[in-house]
């Protein structure tokens, strides 16, 4: 049976359509099953794709549900609406998917990040403090930590799309996320214990090696975890919208906003909630908590499971199995050689390779046009870093009580303004910036992807600025209440002076961060799309090492023949400003750069550019 059916546009005999399926099934090498079996199979996981050829003829194919697909509720390659003209699929196409389900994973995400940041967001004070590091090891270190967590979701993408499956790769990560903060909370008891037990005073003993291994052991394991849950959860998030349908398409891109806004706001609170905790009732508490919020992120995600839609890979579907993201770039560079030994031309004879190849070349071709992007946002990252370490130990500096009050504002609770930022910035974004662009523009979105980015890049030039300047007045008020030796003394300034550097760069996220997910997301081929979004997050990873890098080098140069370093642990004799001042000149080389690439970047299947 070389072609069977012909598209129909009158009502058609259910029973002679399954039928068909069932030939069809017996064509492509699987046994001729009974009607009724068809029917049961079709009515729980069966997926078909429809294509259209030239002389409007279609081939249906059964498809076996791939690893990632526990469940497909309609048709692999047909909209929800298309589904629901068969009355054996529509029961179940109409009860998942949606603002439901994606709402329900929304709500994991904001506890996993509760964890998260439970963990980093006062980490610089725990090295710097019970593990007794400098501040520059301490924000090296953290920086390092950071780059691995944001980059190891590669990794994780690759297993997912590639073995594991979304939905699996999400409980397994969740599993040892708990395990490696369970380990961190009970490391954490041991250099707290030492550090009373050691005290006089003015001195405290630094945990031996073997616990400071154990602790950093447990550390990474909750960096490798994330690699797994970070890509995967927003991506099956991503999953609950059809792209095709104009519906549907609309509220994804709404999806990415709401979702950034769910997470900062998890950030908002976890930051002034258990920084507080950390710093007043214990460590072990502090990273108990986080795990006990991993686990009942766990149970919900396990709870929503039959309200979720599975899709299966895209591209690779065609033939019946799921593209695996390393076979798919191996078929498309052996497909590149094969031509460029061939002068440039396929020889293939066999039928359908040479269409294959000219597609797996053309996505070779698509991923190289994201590099520039990628490379142009990685200073960036850098920029990123800073929060969660530099501007913390700003923060610890100030005088941070609140009125008359004798309450003390924890200092990596600052963070939270940053959170509050976004939250405030995706609203206003979300529900009046892009009604109004999309009047000017025309675009749907308000402005196009790449512009979103830019702006966020302008933005966090404009928060280093300003941190530079708060830093030069800070050391001023430092020298001329003799403060620039006594270490730990506090800054004769209000904690309100730090606030504009973390709103600034709040907003810089809504525009950066958002813009590159969903920029990553859509750009790259169907079979990839987990992978997309690691590759949003590599920039984070990337600047963090960068980052990383950046103090340690300066550190050393800064230090040499007996100089002061520019992260002096008394911040007063240090140069904060300096070092902010170099990333905004690397910033407006970054901007510059982008803007190049940017500019002529044709989107992927939109035929325009992203200059509307």
């Amino acid at each position: 049976m070389a072609e069977v059916g012909v598209a129909r546009r009158q009502p058609y005999d259910v029973e002679e359509e399954l039928f068909a399926w069932a030939m069809i099934d017996n064509n492509i090498g699987v046994r001729l099953r009974p009607l009724a079996a068809i029917k049961g199979e079709l009515r729980s996981c069966c997926a078909a794709r429809r294509r259209s050829n030239s002389t409007t003829r279609y081939r249906e194919e059964a498809l076996t549900p791939a690893p990632d697909m526990a469940v497909s509720h309609f048709p692999l390659g047909m909209t929800a609406s298309e589904s629901a003209s068969d009355p054996l699929l529509l029961p179940a196409a109409a009860a998942t998917g949606g603002w439901r389900s994606a709402l329900f994973i929304i709500w994991v995400e904001v506890a996993e990040r509760f964890a998260y940041y439970g963990i980093s967001s006062n980490l610089i004070n725990y090295l710097t403090g019970p593990l007794g590091e400098t501040t520059a090891a301490a924000a090296a270190a953290i920086n390092a930590w950071s780059g691995a967590a944001s980059l190891l979701p590669l990794l994780g993408a690759a297993v997912a799309d590639s073995w594991l499956g979304r939905y699996r790769t999400i409980v397994a990560s969740s599993v040892l996320y708990i395990v490696g903060i369970g380990l961190l909370a009970f490391s954490s008891t041991f250099a707290s214990s030492q550090s009373r037990q050691c005290s006089d005073g003015r001195r405290v003993c630094r945990p031996s090696s073997m616990q400071t291994a154990f602790f950093y052991v447990s550390l990474y394991l909750v960096a490798i975890a994330q690699g797994g849950h970070k890509p995967c959860v927003q991506a099956f998030g991503a999953d609950q919208f059809d792209a095709t349908d104009p519906g549907e398409s609309s509220s994804r891109s709404s999806f990415f906003n709401w979702w950034y806004l769910g997470l900062c706001a998890s950030g908002a609170v976890t930051v002034a909630l258990m920084s507080y905790v950390q710093d007043n009732v214990g460590w072990g508490i502090g990273f108990g908590v986080p795990c006990m919020v991993m686990l009942l992120a766990l149970v919900v995600f396990l709870l929503g499971t039959r309200t979720y839609r599975f899709y299966d890979g895209g591209s690779g579907a065609a033939h019946g199995k799921v593209a695996s993201t390393f076979s798919l770039v191996g078929k498309a560079v052996r497909a590149w050689r094969k031509r460029s030994r061939d002068g440039g031309a396929f020889v293939e004879v066999e039928h359908g390779d040479c269409a294959e190849n000219a597609m797996l070349e053309d996505e070779v071709r698509g991923l190289a046009r994201l590099f520039p992007i990628w490379a142009t946002c990685l200073i960036y990252g850098v920029v990123f870093a800073q929060p969660s370490t530099l501007f913390t130990k700003q923060a610890a500096t100030l005088d941070r009580r609140i009125g008359t009050s004798s309450f003390q504002v924890p200092p990596a609770a600052l963070q939270s303004f940053l959170g509050i930022s976004i939250v405030t910035c995706v609203l206003l974004y979300d529900r009046v910036l892009v009604p109004v662009a999309r009047r000017i523009t025309g675009v749907a979105t308000g402005i196009t992807m790449l512009q979103r980015i830019g702006a966020g890049i302008a933005l966090s030039l404009v928060a280093l600025v300003v941190a530079a300047l708060f830093e030069m007045k800070r050391l001023s008020v430092a020298r001329d209440a003799g403060l620039v030796d006594k270490p730990g003394a506090v800054v004769p300034m209000s904690l309100w002076w730090i606030v504009p550097q973390y709103v600034l760069l709040g907003a810089a996220d809504v525009f950066a961060m958002v813009g590159m997910q969903e920029f990553f997301y859509d750009q790259v081929p169907g079979a990839l799309k987990t992978f997309g979004l690691a590759f949003s997050l590599s920039v984070i990873g990337v600047g963090s090492f960068m980052s990383s890098f950046l103090i340690s080098a300066i550190d050393g140069v800064t230090t040499r023949d007996g100089g002061t370093s520019w992260f002096a642990d008394d911040l007063n004799q240090g140069h904060l400003d300096y070092f902010f001042l170099l990333l905004a000149a690397l910033t407006v080389l970054e901007l510059v750069a982008y803007v190049y690439f940017s500019t002529s970047y044709i989107y992927r299947g939109k035929g325009v550019n992203n200059v509307q």
